[in-house]
């Protein structure tokens, strides 16, 4: 694990929403930037959080617990004010507007003008890795796809930060979207929490330093 710097005074606290996924692999990433960190299972820690990470899981059962914890529409309210928020392959599915392949009547927090495909890529055994280049960064990311989505269209304002390349990586999903920026969301149909790449995370740090600045 990196070594994590001192931690500024003025440090922003980034919140991982902690109901079920991968909530355990952010916080270590977002601990080794040097930010304060929160699990978030109420409401009163939501609104600590300077930015917010929508973990991978199930995007179905996040979205029953935070209706039983009381955080679904504080949650939705957030992002429509600016929360900054990084959406990981569950986490992409809940910002979307749009899913397709669903379960019927399945609700999402919305915010990003994307229509998502779920498990776009296939089940858990057609899981795969490989490097996926990022706009904006020098050296691919490395990239764990886990019955993950995909973008089947984004709207005009959205960023397409990334695309699945070449036939030993994805066959026949070539070139789909798996990246995107819009504001102050960003998601991922893969997981950057898996191995010591802090690169992802920065960017969401980018997005949180960004709305600070705007508001002095």
């Amino acid at each position: 694990m990196p070594t994590a710097p001192d931690r500024a005074p003025t440090a922003p606290t980034i919140g991982v929403l902690a109901l079920q996924g991968d909530v355990r692999e952010h916080l270590r990433h977002l601990d080794a930037l040097g930010v304060a960190t929160l699990a978030v299972r109420r409401v009163e820690e939501l609104e600590r959080c300077d930015g917010l990470v929508l973990p991978g899981g199930e995007s179905t059962t996040i979205v029953r617990l935070a209706r039983i914890f009381g955080l679904l529409e504080p949650l939705r309210a957030a992002i429509a004010a600016g929360l900054p928020v990084l959406g990981t392959c569950a986490g992409m599915i809940l910002l979307a507007d749009r899913v397709l392949d669903g379960e019927p009547g399945q609700e999402t927090l919305g915010g990003l003008d994307v229509t998502v495909r779920r498990n776009a890529f296939g089940r858990q055994v057609d899981s795969f890795e490989g490097p996926v280049r990022m706009v904006g960064l020098d050296e691919p990311v490395h990239g764990i796809f886990i019955r993950a989505p995909w973008v089947e269209e984004a709207g005009p304002d959205v960023e397409v930060l990334a695309r699945v390349e070449g036939e030993a990586l994805a066959g026949a999903a070539d070139g789909r979207i798996v990246a995107v920026r819009a504001g102050h969301l960003l998601a991922t149909s893969f997981h950057p929490e898996v191995g010591d790449d802090l690169r992802v995370h920065r960017l969401l740090l980018d997005l949180v330093e960004r709305r600070a600045t705007a508001g002095r």
